[in-house]
């Protein structure tokens, strides 16, 4: 494997977080348990609001699969979900048993299409068909239009089950953070993620007795005796104290961690912006963590394909990555209904991610663009 030498989105420590650790050690909490974890959740919950009650855990994917089986979703059951998210988005559907039925996204927000979702929810509601849970994702770092899909949710009495894996510190309105929908909200705290743990997520849920039966179930499922008796499946889930100590260092600087993005992606989009280059789209109110930079080129305006602006920077050790490709049409899922038009197909034929870390440097930004402007220019 080659060394990039400029980084699609790498950690970006504060400098505070050896100090945390270093009284995560000096306490002897070394394991799934002490006082940083305990401070870690309680940041998080500080920092979202809306009294939520917060659970981390070693993955965004556990936090899914928890929040799905304390749903109560099962064998058989369905489950409607954007198809075009990130693979551990989609697997805890598997672990259920429950079959997945994708959508689309609204070519506007490039989140999941809330008409299309009601639509297709009257339709289910007459045959008799509901889903057990809808899981949309904050693509990219910005929010899903919560108040549609917690209306339908309701209208429904479907579970709801926010996938905010890539948008801790994004707003869906002035007054409410990404992080805060439905029933629960799953946050990732990934070495790619705008913070880390190293690896991490989190449950966030408006569910008090959610949130107990998470951390009961995330701890093999041990029920109160003497001895090791367990009345019901459980996992090996919990975050580390450790971990956690990384994240309090982390969550020091978040928000400024999503104001660089930004900077980083209003800087890419006033030097390529033409006839055929777009970008992914931020719908009045909202606010987006712009996690990655996304970006779509039409081949038939510019003459440069995504696949040759993705080359071109590999050349040079810069790496660059093709939005998600949707669920619809990755092999394991091609028997799974899928509802749309192929808005993200063409995104996933056209787009393509540009390096967005935090620790990038204007000078390292500037290569990038750089290189792609020659290329279009050339073209």
């Amino acid at each position: 494997m080659q060394e990039m030498r400029i980084f699609l989105s790498r950690p970006h420590m504060s400098g505070r977080e050896q100090d945390w650790v270093a009284k995560a050690f000096d306490s002897n909490f070394v394991t799934p348990l002490g006082p940083q974890l305990d401070a870690f959740e309680k940041v998080v919950g500080d920092y979202l609001g809306h009294g939520l009650h917060c659970v981390a855990l070693s993955s965004g994917s556990a936090a899914l699969h928890l929040a799905l089986r304390l749903a109560g979703v099962g064998q058989g059951d369905e489950v409607w979900i954007s198809s075009m998210t990130f693979a551990g988005g989609i697997f805890p559907v598997c672990y259920q048993g429950a079959n997945p039925r994708f959508f689309d996204l609204s070519p506007d927000s490039w989140t999941i299409d809330t008409d299309l979702l009601a639509a297709e929810l009257a339709k289910a509601a007459k045959e008799n068909r509901l889903p057990k849970a809808i899981v949309p994702t904050d693509l990219y770092g910005q929010s899903v239009d919560l108040g549609p899909l917690e209306h339908l949710a309701a209208q429904y009495q479907v579970r709801l089950i926010v996938d905010s894996a890539e948008s801790l510190g994004a707003l869906f309105q002035p007054s409410r953070k990404a992080g805060t929908g439905g029933d629960a909200a799953i946050l990732s705290f990934n070495g790619n993620k705008i913070i880390t743990t190293s690896g991490g997520g989190m449950l966030v849920t408006r569910h008090e007795e959610w949130a107990k039966q998470a951390r009961f179930l995330a701890t093999q499922a041990r029920d109160p005796a003497p001895h090791y008796q367990h009345s019901t499946v459980g996992y090996n889930y919990r975050l580390s104290n450790i971990c956690a100590a990384i994240g309090l260092g982390q969550m020091e600087v978040l928000d400024t961690r999503v104001q660089r993005r930004r900077a980083i992606f209003d800087r890419y989009r006033t030097a390529l912006s033409r006839a055929g280059v777009d970008f992914m789209p931020e719908p009045k109110g909202r606010y987006s963590t712009r996690w990655l930079t996304a970006m779509t080129i039409d081949p038939t305006l510019t003459g440069v394909s995504r696949e040759d602006i993705r080359l071109a920077l590999l050349a040079e050790l810069i790496e660059s990555r093709p939005l998600w490709k949707p669920m619809h049409m990755q092999p394991l899922f091609a028997s799974a209904p899928y509802h749309g038009t192929g808005v993200d197909e063409a995104l996933f034929a056209n787009g393509l991610c540009l390096p967005s870390g935090s620790d990038m440097t204007d000078d390292q930004q500037d290569e990038v663009i750089g290189h792609i402007t020659r290329l279009l220019d050339r073209r």
